[in-house]
């Protein structure tokens, strides 16, 4: 099941990925940093046309940001 904490995860995995920083989302957003903070963390309920502009932001289609899974880290061990 899709849980606003999962969607909000993925939206920071992306964010990191593509080296933003929260600030830069808020910015482009027009929102405050801890507003922005908030979403990632899952403490703000997303709207549609608010989930529509933040994977505008993120240069992805809303649907992919819907279904991103990040990359497993490999981790490196003996």
């Amino acid at each position: 099941m899709l849980t606003e904490e999962i969607v909000a995860s993925r939206i920071r995995a992306i964010r990191v990925a593509n080296n933003y920083s929260q600030y830069y989302m808020a910015y482009k957003l027009g929102i405050s940093q801890n507003t922005f903070s908030k979403i990632e963390i899952g403490n703000v309920k997303l709207t549609l046309s608010r989930l529509i502009d933040i994977a505008k932001v993120l240069e992805i289609a809303p649907d992919e940001l819907l279904k991103y899974q990040p990359e497993p880290k490999l981790e490196i061990g003996g």
